[in-house]
């Protein structure tokens, strides 16, 4: 969870012809899964689409974002750079220390990745739904160490079986050659 605090501040409602002043407001943000799906309900596109978004879609996702209350569209509309920039890293942070190697991963078509293909496999996975509410990025994590750890084992070609073998003689070479000769 991210908690933000949206200044006070003042501006000119152009429609209105009035000057409108916005309270400090503190907010409490969640990246999650059940953001997204609010998002998309909305929006009827999806969220990890890496098209960008319009700012009125930008300021929405975080009024789903948004734990508790209720956020008035005014204050969505002012929030200062800095607070994006707060925002933008949050959503962007891995929450995890896992990591992968993409070295073999092989280009595919695009596949549209939308809430329901999440929630699908979590159910595939069997991901408790609680886990729903972290990070997204937290889950997609899980879901891709489930996939890997379900998927069958890769044999490796005969050109690599020689090169990690050729490899761990060496090492054993100067292994050997450094405890002259001991184990």
């Amino acid at each position: 969870m991210l908690p933000i605090v949206i200044p006070e501040r003042e501006y000119f409602d152009q429609q209105k012809q009035q000057f409108v002043y916005l309270k400090e407001q503190k907010l409490t943000l969640e990246h999650s899964l059940i953001s997204i799906s609010k998002w998309e309900s909305k929006w009827k596109k999806p969220f990890l689409d890496k098209a960008d978004k319009t700012p009125e879609e930008s300021a929405d996702y975080i009024r789903c974002m948004t734990i508790g209350k209720e956020v008035d569209a005014d204050v969505l509309r002012w929030i200062p750079q800095d607070v994006y920039a707060q925002i933008n890293a949050y959503i962007s942070d891995p929450m995890t220390a896992t990591w992968f190697n993409e070295r073999n991963k092989k280009p595919g078509p695009g596949q549209v990745v939308t809430s329901e293909l999440i929630y699908y496999w979590m159910i595939t996975f069997h991901v408790p739904m609680e886990c729903e509410k972290w990070h997204l990025n937290r889950l997609l994590t899980l879901i891709k160490v489930c996939e890997l750890k379900n998927a069958p084992q890769k044999k490796m070609k005969r050109k690599e079986i020689y090169s990690r073998n050729a490899a761990l003689n060496a090492a054993r070479k100067q292994k050997m050659a450094a405890n002259g000769g001991l184990p």
